[in-house]
């Protein structure tokens, strides 16, 4: 439904945590020059504690972003290129620099914006960003007589620092470079070494430290409490980032956001939207309408599940519409997975536009979106970062949309959101229910989809789940699921000749998705996925189990 010209400039484009609408969305200029943007009190909360993260490209910013949450420490990632009124907005207290694939050696490397040290506020850097302070702050960088890779033992020196308060002397701790510090900058001393590393810490009386080592990473034992020391000792945080804040936080957030205006929220029945739609409920009561499609890509049994837990349980509007067909007739002949994506995406944006015009004035159009799809769709804004893959909630919409956004989870975990589930009071069940990707059963068919190979992996889908609920492992795991390949092989069964499916079983464990690992399942446990599915799935004759992780791979194969 178009929202009336006349009307347009009493609504927000209500994007939680963005300032700037074309940092992760292109809508059409028209559009985006009549939307009001959010003053930095309404968009953040003037109690918010927060810190930036300036990223240079690295693999890890995320992770720094994850270890300063669970020091219940708001941050957000922001690229080294941001201007400062972006950055501004956050009010931050503080900056952290991440590492990167780069060298400050090489020309045209990424600098740490002036900002960052005219602003008097306290500046961690890590590795890539360690080696940045001291070559913009006037100290010498240079390759290292020989590189620095995995553990070593950090010694600290006999200064004593609040970034190390009662951590022990030595500490193993996670080397990933090549350059180092060869001079340290004016008024700069060095706060410990190892031995390929004579300033493997130094800082000045500004609250300036660089560490040569990754304090994010898990193996760096204590990494997790230097950074707390940084962010409560050093930056003067108290650690009021919680799910609770966080819940009356976006109440009140998407109150202003909306107004008056109508929402419709993009239901699936997973811990996203459940989230989603409960907030959003609280915060606007009957002003939500939760529309459920069927889009005909969903696991056995499930739409079924869905429609009568949101509308028994959840007590909110709520509207079914069985749009399989209407999919399934987009996706003939598509093989792409960027495509199916993309179709997905537009497809949902069509259906949501067609039931908005038929319930009457919707302004709104309320998605899970979290943190990782974002960083995923390079959404960041960040010039240094890569595509992986495009989500369909963030890079599969639309560049012209009748609807306003509204994504309260875009700048959480998945472990936030759940923590945030739990604090709204949803059960369990809801809660820990495994992430299942907005294309449904489509990225999990390699090749076209059709009807017919839909039963299949649904049928082989349902299996891996029943056995693995069985065995008591499904909280366990990040998600499992099986995968049906376009390849068949021979194979027999009884005294005939088959031609059968390969399907694929894919199991991880992973805290935010962000990496995974494959899940080392019992081989009982496989013997008896692999047993069923090719006994009771007969277009399939061959199992396989996927023991890849991410990286080099994702978790879903498309």
């Amino acid at each position: 439904m178009a929202v009336d010209k006349s009307r347009q400039d009493s609504h927000r484009v209500a994007i939680s945590g963005d300032v700037e609408v074309s940092a992760y969305l292109e809508i059409a200029e028209e559009r985006r020059g009549e939307q009001p943007q959010e003053e930095p009190e309404e968009q953040f909360g003037a109690e918010r504690e927060v810190v930036a993260v300036v990223d240079f490209g690295s693999q890890y910013s995320w992770l720094i972003a994850r270890r300063v949450r669970e020091c219940r420490v708001y941050c957000e990632v922001v690229p080294h290129d941001a201007p400062w009124e972006s950055v501004a907005s956050l009010q931050p207290k503080g900056f952290i620099l991440s590492g990167s694939p780069a060298s400050v050696c090489d020309a045209g490397a990424p600098m740490a914006p002036a900002y960052v040290y005219e602003s008097s506020l306290p500046v961690l850097g890590i590795c890539y960003g360690m080696q940045l302070i001291a070559h913009q702050l006037g100290g010498k960088v240079a390759p290292g007589v020989k590189h620095e890779y995995g553990l070593a033992i950090l010694h600290q020196n006999s200064v004593d620092t609040p970034l190390f308060a009662g951590l022990p002397l030595e500490m193993p701790v996670w080397m990933s470079h090549g350059d180092w510090i060869e001079e340290m900058p004016p008024g700069f001393t060095s706060l410990a070494y190892t031995d390929n590393s004579p300033i493997a810490a130094m800082g000045n009386d500004r609250g300036i430290i660089g560490l040569q080592f990754h304090p994010e990473v898990a193996h760096t034992p204590q990494g997790k409490d230097i950074l707390q020391n940084f962010l409560y000792r050093i930056c003067g945080c108290s650690g009021t980032w919680t799910p609770g804040s966080f819940v009356v936080e976006s109440i009140e957030r998407i109150k202003n956001q909306v107004g008056t205006g109508k929402v419709i929220c993009a239901l699936s029945g997973g811990v996203d939207s459940a989230v989603v739609a409960t907030l959003i409920h609280r915060a606007i009561g009957n002003q939500l309408t939760c529309i459920f499609v069927n889009t005909g890509l969903l696991r056995r049994e499930e739409a079924e599940r869905i429609n009568n837990t949101f509308q028994k349980n959840m007590r909110m509007n709520m509207v079914y519409v069985d749009a399989s067909e209407r999919f399934l007739t987009r996706l003939s002949g598509v093989v792409d997975p960027e495509d199916k994506r993309h179709i997905i995406g537009e497809e949902f944006v069509k259906v949501f536009e067609e039931e908005a015009a038929k319930i009457g004035r919707v302004d709104f159009l309320a998605q899970g979106t979290l943190y990782p799809d974002v960083i995923e769709s390079a959404f960041t804004g960040s010039r240094v970062v890569a595509t992986i893959k495009t989500h369909h909630n963030v890079g599969g919409l639309p560049s012209v949309m009748n609807l306003a956004l509204v994504e309260p989870l875009r700048y959480l975990f998945k472990d936030e959101v759940r923590e945030v589930g739990l604090a709204l009071g949803l059960p369990e069940e809801m809660v820990y229910r495994q992430p299942f990707p907005g294309p449904g059963l489509a990225i999990r068919i390699i090749g076209e989809v059709t009807k017919e190979r839909l039963e299949i992996v649904r049928a082989a889908d349902w299996i891996v789940m029943n056995e693995i609920k069985k065995a008591n492992l499904y909280r366990q795991l990040w998600q499992s699921f099986a995968v049906l390949t376009p390849l068949r092989s021979v194979g027999v069964m009884g005294d005939s000749r088959t031609y059968g499916y390969m399907v694929a079983v894919r199991a991880v464990t992973s805290e935010d998705a962000m990496t995974a690992d494959w899940a080392r399942l019992p081989y009982d446990l496989l013997a008896r996925i692999s047993s069923r599915i090719v006994n009771e799935v007969p277009e399939i004759n061959r199992v396989v189990y996927d023991i890849s992780s991410k990286p080099p791979s994702t978790i879903e194969w498309e």
